[in-house]
């Protein structure tokens, strides 16, 4: 519940009130039962509120059943997830994969969206244009959602080509990836002085940067930051996403950044590996990166395996204590590095930052 206030607040919302409660399995029509579907009108009531959200998927059914019980408008967490993505995404593709997911969503909610207008019984003048109606919003939304995506795949057909450049440069491709607000993009501005947005809250970042970094002499990765991901990411969003959640998947590298703090971070670490899993992502090679030991008092430390490759590093991307640890960890599970003499450019190049697009979540 803590994480939905933030995911509201995220969104421009003001919670005013909480209700909580158990079921064994959700009401067909109310996913609440119609006692507690009471309750939460008398606290919406109370506190004046004009908008409830619901910390589940709820069916077009449902909610349209909420929505007149309640008189407020009703969405659930997948539409909030989504509200924050298209405030958030400032990218051409990042804007075009959140109204593909956007328009996914809505149309399965168009079912007796025009009930009103539909014919109830023969005669003339009785004969309603409502099911011309549905069937026209149905085309338009189809006719939209084929030219997005051959958008996205013109768009997809670009990141290949600079990703097949890189890899004629011999460049070792690193992602950041981990839970939202875990500090990924705080982690990647320590590294490559870039100034990308962060900020303390979840979805600070959407459009994804890469940054050529240095490790040490003649040693270089290309790092890219991305979009957090979080519990019960919605499916059309990673269908949305898949082109630009690739880029995990053929990573070199992935470094999962865990906040040290948090003390849910086994779960979301478990949901983080489900999203990577669904992409594709699940068997490349990784390190964890336990952020934030500022703020769980912790020292700076590294963990090595079996093999006697890193797999774990505790630092602070705030304080920068702990980031020499990670450089050798990288370090670590590379082999051989490229030349610098094959690399264009300062170090402080963007290397075709992958702009515009997103990553997620998903």
């Amino acid at each position: 519940m803590e994480e939905l206030q933030a995911l509201a607040v995220s969104a421009g919302a003001r919670v005013v009130g909480l209700v909580s409660g158990r079921r064994d399995r959700p009401d067909p029509a109310l996913f609440v039962g119609s006692g507690k579907a009471d309750e939460i009108a008398q606290v919406c009531a109370a506190h004046q509120a004009d908008l409830v959200i619901f910390d589940h998927a709820l069916s077009p059914g449902q909610q349209r059943n909420l929505t007149k019980i309640l008189r407020r408008r009703v969405i659930d967490r997948v539409a909030l997830i989504l509200d924050i993505f298209a405030l958030r995404a400032r990218s051409h593709e990042g804007k075009l994969q959140v109204e593909l997911a956007q328009l996914d969503y809505l149309s399965a909610r168009l079912v007796r969206g025009w009930t009103h207008l539909e014919r109830q019984r023969g005669g003339i003048g009785l004969r309603g244009p409502g099911e011309t109606q549905l069937e026209t919003d149905r085309r338009l939304i189809g006719q939209r959602v084929k030219q997005l995506r051959a958008r996205l795949s013109a768009v997809d057909r670009q990141r290949k080509n600079r990703l097949r450049h890189r890899y004629r440069q011999g460049a070792f491709a690193v992602s950041l990836v981990g839970y939202t607000n875990a500090g990924k993009s705080t982690l990647f501005n320590a590294l490559t002085h870039a100034g990308v947005y962060a900020a303390d809250q979840l979805f600070a970042t959407l459009d994804t940067t890469s940054r050529k970094v240095f490790l040490a002499p003649g040693e270089f990765m290309v790092l890219s930051d991305t979009v957090g991901f979080i519990r019960d990411l919605p499916h059309s969003l990673i269908e949305a996403f898949k082109s630009t959640l690739n880029e995990a998947a053929e990573a070199d590298l992935l470094l999962h950044v865990m906040d040290a703090s948090d003390p849910d971070r086994e779960l979301h670490q478990q949901a983080v590996e489900q999203v990577l899993q669904e992409v594709g992502a699940g068997s490349v090679p990784r390190i964890e990166v336990m952020n934030k030991i500022d703020l769980a008092g912790l020292p700076s430390r590294s963990e090595p395996d079996a093999d006697g490759r890193i797999r774990r590093v505790w630092l602070s991307a705030v304080s920068g204590e702990g980031l020499g640890a990670l450089r050798e960890a990288v370090r670590s599970h590379v082999p051989a590095f490229p030349s610098p003499e094959t690399w264009p450019g300062p170090l402080s190049d963007n290397l075709g930052s992958l702009q515009p697009s997103v990553q997620s979540l998903l």
